[in-house]
């Protein structure tokens, strides 16, 4: 119903668009003034359009939380607090991502020239794409943080992976964002996985900007583009910059919060910053002189008539409630309108926003009564604001070989509270609480690139070294009392194979590559059941895209050739029921035809050829508890 209705309402939207548009264009040339006063259908969407919820990725609970207390031992300075911004950039492949990042770096003072994805004998490479990989292919295959000043703010750029196969790591930057900007293509409007990533950021409520680019190729109207996500995502669009024209006629944008038109000439050598004339509105005969071109000139001032007179005004209460997304036009290749937007989005963008945490206790947890009726208890949130009075943050990422030279691997840690600060000690959610962690360093990121930092605020991604023991969920904190944010569960492997190694007098580097390559969770590693090291290893992924990303990795940053054999699975379920659960199951003669296996913490895994398997058995034998993710287990167990 409520798809319906929305499309109803966009549908006859473009219908008064229109209609305004044929009357305006006539009224001008007799020079009449034609008043309009828009339906009330222009906000029924506003009344239908509700948010989700879900466990898997929010970092709120349902129920109303509760600020915890604190002490002030590492409280953050409110300045520091209300400068920092952090924005996802997510989109579907090829629709200029990386690009557009290399240019917001750019206009940041980040960079004196922007690199290219493909880039030509005169060009730098991306700072963003640094993996030899991700240069041979041109797509981005691993989330890259980006700091810099700007301004006077402190704004951390998360660049995410487009292509599907590299959707998890996705998903794991937008748990640390707070805000996310959805580039589009603008002759292609909506593409799948921009739908994919698009309903990740509603479940998390992310403050959502829309930047539609390539405008410097032909493109689909505004209204067109608008009118396409108003009627698939519920979500209405304020324009900021509207463009005038596009392909070979793309002018500039007009600034529709100041009245400015901005008309852009091409930079003189590639990769530098575009020059631009700023001419206001009214002044129509320098205007129209400047974009020479009629017909385009005649369309501006319609549109800006349409805009003024038809949409609702920008409401900030509901950019932040990700109710209304502010949007933009532009190209970040020729770098029209990027800055434009960096702009905006600092007077915009939220502040760092606080994470509901739950209370730990070293209490050991009793398994529930009621298992077989699939009923668990929560544990009680509070809200833990960025003002608290101690240090907490959660890791969304690990990544190994960024220093190839030193085999280093360093935990994106997202500071959600406090101020880190050089050589403190930390608690870890998976340990013990009387157990402690010395954070001797971290680093300022900036692709491969990093600089110590002796401290950082809340909203800031740091680098830290990991000896291992930090994953992906994990939560550090210091003070007296124990933290732990929501987890960043494992997806649900799609593709396995065997991975074998050809060469026997390669075998510790081939391990060690393994070992290191697996602690990112780019990929996960299964053994037969029962297998305590010697017997074949398995890979899951979610893509096929993955497999090859571990085999070049190995090659490049280890030395070490590797074969694959593909295996006819298409799912994986984690035994929550456990072992015994699973012996009892396999007894009954419930397991034919589904591989019994054992992830790297040893516990059971079952893998299955179809989805109607997967489904029926977890209906059938719900004492199993099969689950499609999984989350690492306790340090100490």
């Amino acid at each position: 119903m409520r798809a319906e209705v929305s499309r109803t309402c966009s549908i006859r939207t473009m219908k008064l668009y229109a209609l305004y548009a044929v009357l305006a264009m006539a009224s001008r040339r007799l020079g009449l003034v034609v008043a309009f006063q828009p339906s009330a259908s222009f906000s029924v969407h506003n009344e239908l359009h509700r948010h989700s919820n879900t466990e898997l990725f929010s970092t709120t609970e349902e129920a109303p939380a509760t600020a915890v207390a604190g002490t002030s031992d590492y409280k953050a300075p409110q300045a520091e607090i209300d400068r920092r911004r952090n924005l996802a950039i997510i989109s579907h492949p090829d629709s200029g991502k990386t690009t557009m990042t290399e240019k917001l770096l750019l206009y940041g003072g980040a960079l004196q020239q922007a690199g290219a994805v493909r880039q030509k004998a005169e060009q730098r490479a991306t700072a963003s794409d640094f993996m030899e990989m991700e240069q041979e292919r041109g797509i981005s295959i691993s989330s890259t943080v980006m700091n810099f000043d700007y301004e006077g703010l402190r704004i951390n750029i998360l660049d995410t992976p487009g292509h599907q196969d590299f959707s998890e790591d996705t998903y794991r930057a937008l748990a640390a964002a707070d805000n996310a900007v959805m580039l589009l293509d603008g002759a292609k409007g909506l593409e799948p996985q921009t739908r994919k990533l698009f309903e990740v950021c509603r479940m998390r409520n992310l403050p959502l900007f829309t930047f539609v680019n390539k405008l410097d190729r032909p493109a689909l109207t505004p209204y067109e583009l608008m009118d396409e996500i108003e009627s698939e995502f519920g979500l209405e669009t304020h324009p900021i910059l509207w463009p005038i024209g596009d392909g070979d006629r793309f002018k500039g944008v007009l600034d529709r919060l100041t009245n400015i038109v901005h008309i852009y000439q091409k930079p003189a050598k590639r990769g530098a910053k575009a020059e631009v004339v700023e001419v206001p509105l009214e002044d129509e005969a320098r205007l129209k002189e400047l974009i020479g071109d009629e017909e385009l000139f005649d369309k501006l001032q319609e549109d800006a008539e349409i805009l003024e007179e038809l949409l609702n005004p920008l409401d900030m209460d509901r950019v932040l409630a990700a109710d209304q997304s502010p949007l933009f036009f532009g190209s970040a290749m020729t770098n029209f309108g990027v800055q434009l937007f960096l702009d905006k989005f600092c007077e915009m963008g939220v502040k760092p926003v606080g994470r509901t945490a739950v209370k730990k206790d070293d209490k050991p947890k009793k398994k529930k009564a009621a298992a077989s009726e699939g009923e668990e208890e929560k544990e009680k949130g509070e809200l833990v604001p960025p003002e608290f009075g101690e240090f907490s943050g959660f890791v969304f990422k690990t990544q190994a070989n960024l220093d190839p030279k030193h085999r280093d691997r360093l935990a994106y840690v997202r500071i959600v509270s406090g101020i880190y600060e050089k050589g403190m000690k930390v608690g870890h959610s998976r340990s013990k609480q009387s157990k402690k962690y010395n954070l001797a360093q971290a680093q300022a990121l900036f692709g491969n690139d990093r600089d110590a930092v002796a401290e950082a605020y809340p909203g800031d991604v740091i680098g830290i070294n990991n000896p291992g023991n930090f994953a992906i969920g994990d939560t550090l904190y210091s003070g007296k009392e124990a933290l732990a944010y929501p987890g960043i569960p494992s997806f649900s492997p799609e593709k396995f194979a065997y991975i074998r190694n050809p060469n026997p007098s390669t075998y510790k580097a081939f391990q060690k590559g393994l070992d290191q390559l697996l602690d990112e969770g780019a990929v996960q590693c299964l053994r037969q059941r029962n297998d305590e090291g010697g017997g074949p290893l398995m890979l899951a992924a979610v893509g096929q895209l993955q497999f090859e990303v571990v085999q070049a990795r190995l090659q490049s940053e280890y030395g070490v050739e590797s074969l694959l054999e593909p295996l006819t699975y298409t799912l994986a379920r984690w035994v929550d029921g456990g072992w015994d659960a699973l012996e009892k199951a396999d007894a009954d003669g419930k397991l034919f035809g589904i591989l019994i296996v054992q992830d790297r913490w040893k516990r059971p895994v079952l893998l299955f050829r179809n989805d109607w398997k997967a489904e029926s058995l977890a209906q059938e034998e719900k004492y199993l508890e099969l689950k499609p993710w999984s989350s690492p287990p306790s340090v100490d167990d």
